[in-house]
């Protein structure tokens, strides 16, 4: 096994590689490769790699690019995403990109894909509707019309016909992607001490710019690291951090969280790579329908998806008992309209149920985290000094 600071450094370098250098030269090695960006939370990452490509995730330039022209295409009172990664593409990170994809997250990312579509961006870009009806015969076909249309764009392009086999075999690679995650998840859960959430954050995200076989390796070996008794036990409480599901957090202010006191042992910071709950069935005639059937029945809680038969309130909840965290951490960029909206509804029930929490906001390219870090080491010395009062998490079935 390689060493694992090795590792983490190389998941490092791919996870903020603004010039997707991995992908590009995955492309170069076929003719009939293509790379397809897409913007978070979630994506079937399964359709593109079934059709000989390869979905690359694009989160912005984080604070590792300065933004200039993007400032000209967004006004100031929305996050900070969509300028970012507009200033990456007009300064041609994106170049040999085939194709976007902006699912439905909120209205700035729908705003996002007309400014790639007038510019004339990659050979499609489409705006992915996702169902918010969770009735399989309604929101199920739906979704499965949406994934042909990117399909038909595609072999357009390379000319690939997307066969039950192939996507069944793009379905079993994806499954074992999610399996070796939660694995590891688990084992964090138990023992956080053992990988650092800021290295950990590394390998995950590198996993969403390069192709799923190599990312699955990686996980293979970091699930041997993390099986054995390495670290130490520091003196910090567990937490779960919930709103960073698009926007994403320097890796600075990961950092000072678990600096303040705190073991993050679980997330939503790469949402995408974990939206699925369980395996797809990879053995079905109709693959389009059984990666419906998981996204309408086996999906985590997300701020851009509305269900009101399921309340995410005692959806997040349940996480906290399954975890056996001591509090939550409501992280939201700043005017993210989704994250923002949930908050009020997340606090009231959290102080109904007893579960401590606190919030604050951030933007991706912010550097300044003295204030952050008091709070949350405020936060964590609170739940310390108080850890023996009783705290009912009631959970909804």
């Amino acid at each position: 096994m390689r060493n694992i600071n090795n590792i983490i450094s190389r998941c490092e370098e791919l996870a903020f590689d603004l010039d997707f250098t991995r992908a590009k030269e995955w492309k170069n090695e076929d003719k009939s490769r293509v790379i397809v960006g897409y913007m978070p939370i979630y994506f079937p990452r399964e359709i593109i790699h079934a059709a000989g490509g390869l979905p690359v995730a694009i989160f912005g330039g984080g604070d590792r690019k300065q933004i200039i022209k993007g400032d000209a295409y967004y006004q100031s009172y929305i996050c900070h995403i969509p300028r970012s990664i507009i200033d990456m593409a007009l300064d041609k990170h994106f170049d040999n990109f085939d194709g976007f994809i902006f699912p439905s997250i909120c209205d700035v990312l729908r705003n996002l894909s007309g400014i790639f579509r007038t510019k004339g961006f990659g050979k499609f870009v489409k705006y992915m509707d996702f169902p918010q009806n969770f009735l399989p015969e309604v929101g199920g076909v739906f979704y499965q019309d949406e994934m042909r249309h990117v399909l038909h764009y595609i072999k357009e392009i390379n000319g690939i016909k997307v066969t039950p086999e192939r996507l069944n075999h793009s379905i079993g690679l994806y499954n074992k992607n999610r399996r070796l995650i939660e694995f590891i998840y688990d084992i964090r859960e138990k023992y956080p001490w053992r990988l650092s959430m800021k290295d950990w954050y590394h390998i995950l995200r590198a996993g969403t710019v390069i192709p799923v076989e190599e990312h699955n390796e990686i996980l293979e070996e970091v699930a041997e690291y993390v099986k054995g008794d390495v670290g130490q036990r520091q003196d910090k409480v567990k937490v779960v951090l919930s709103g960073a599901f698009c926007e994403q957090p320097s890796v600075g202010l990961i950092r000072s969280v678990e600096d303040a006191g705190c073991y993050i042992v679980d997330d939503d910071l790469q949402l995408g790579s974990r939206m699925v709950i369980g395996d797809i069935d990879a053995t079905s005639e109709e693959p389009l329908a059984a990666i419906a059937h998981a996204y309408i029945f086996q999906s985590r809680y997300s701020s851009s998806i509305y269900d009101v038969d399921n309340p995410k309130e005692y959806r997040l909840a349940k996480i906290v008992e399954e975890r056996n965290a001591d509090g939550v951490i409501f992280a939201s960029a700043s005017f993210c309209d989704p994250s923002l909206l949930d908050a009020p509804i997340f606090q009231n029930a959290f102080d109904r149920m007893g579960i401590r929490y606190i919030a604050f906001q951030f933007s991706e390219n912010i550097n300044q985290f003295k204030v952050i870090k008091e709070q949350v080491g405020a936060f964590s010395d609170s739940i310390k000094l108080w850890e023996d009062e009783p705290s009912s998490i009631p959970v909804a079935e």
